[in-house]
Order: structure tokens, then C-alpha cells, then sequence
């Protein structure tokens, strides 16, 4: 007698996803690698999450770590929320581009919504910290001094960080999004 089959349960792949590799002539190099990832939604996003923190990062470390005592705590403040941030958003955007199932499993998930609820509140928190003690004691040295780069830098620092943290609560807004279509399926 015939065995009967089973369901068949196949996976509707995303659009984030398709082919992977690098086109190389005729053929596809290093296929593991989905470049395509980047130019979806979730993937500029998380794209824009890395280069914005890397900016700030870059600013705070090329002009406000000669004026750090002037500055205070914001400074290290924004400076570590920056670099932690980078940093995850990195892993996570490796991740992410390495493999289509960690994608589905993090980004619908209680991490994802938690770092990026987190890391929005650490990133507007340092913003506002960052320009008040940038206005308060950088601007007086600036007018003082004539061709003081550092507060022009401070300003577009923690400008960049409050978009970052807007950046970082879209993209809370997309993992609970996928994580409240996951669980009502």
C-alpha cells in the first residue's frame, strides 16, 4: 500500500531576499553574501543605523576629545551611546546580510524591539545632552574665537544623533510590525 504525503510546507521567501553573490562575469562569487538585502527597507535602514553612528562616532573622536572637559559628560555619554550602537548595528547588518533565516528569526523578535527602544532612547537622551552643553560651553568659546571647528562639529554631533534616534524608532516600529505579523499567523 502507498504511503500517503504529507503536508508540504514551503516558506514564501522576503524581498529583501534573492539571489545571492556578487555578479562576476558568467558566474556568482561568494553566494552566501545577499547584497540585495541592502536595498530593501529594512536593510537601508539598518545601513543608515551604522554610517549615522559611525558619523557622529567620527566627529566626537576627530574634534570634541581635545574639548572634553569643556564639554562634560555629554561627551562621553554620546560617545559611548554612539559606539555601542555602531557596533550592534554592525553585527546585526552582517548578519543580516549573511543569512536570510537570522533575519527572519532577530528582526521579528523581543531583541530587536528592545535594542532599538533602547538605543532611540540613549540616542535622543545623548542628542539633548550633547547640544546643551554645546550651546552652553562651546558657543561662548566659538564667539570668543574666531575659526573654533569644534562647535560647528558638536552641532552636526548631536543633530546626527536625534536622526539616529529617529532612525533607530522606525526601525522599532518595523520589528514590532513583523514581530505582531509573526505572532497573529
Amino acid at each position: 500500500m502507498p504511503k500517503k504525503a504529507g503536508p508540504i510546507i514551503k516558506e514564501s521567501t522576503d524581498e529583501a531576499y534573492g539571489v545571492g553573490g556578487i555578479p562576476c562575469c558568467w558566474c556568482r562569487c561568494c553566494t552566501c553574501i545577499h547584497l540585495e538585502f541592502l536595498k530593501s527597507v529594512p536593510g537601508i535602514i539598518k545601513t543608515l543605523e551604522v554610517v549615522i553612528s559611525f558619523m557622529v562616532q567620527g566627529l566626537l573622536l576627530k574634534y570634541g576629545l581635545r574639548f572634553h572637559a569643556q564639554i562634560g559628560t555629554a561627551f562621553e555619554g554620546a560617545l559611548t551611546t554612539c559606539s555601542a550602537c555602531f557596533m550592534t548595528s554592525l553585527i546585526l547588518l552582517m548578519c543580516y546580510m549573511v543569512s536570510e533565516k537570522s533575519y527572519k528569526l532577530i528582526q521579528a523578535s523581543y531583541f530587536e524591539i528592545m535594542f532599538g527602544t533602547i538605543a532611540c532612547f540613549f540616542c535622543i537622551s545623548a542628542a539633548s545632552c550633547l547640544g546643551f552643553a554645546t550651546k552652553t560651553f562651546l558657543l561662548p568659546l566659538y564667539v570668543a574665537s574666531a575659526g573654533l571647528e569644534v562647535y560647528p562639529a558638536m552641532t552636526t554631533a548631536y543633530m546626527l544623533c536625534g536622526t539616529l534616534g529617529a532612525v533607530y524608532a522606525i526601525d522599532c516600529y518595523f520589528a514590532l510590525r513583523n514581530l505582531s505579523k509573526r505572532t497573529l499567523i
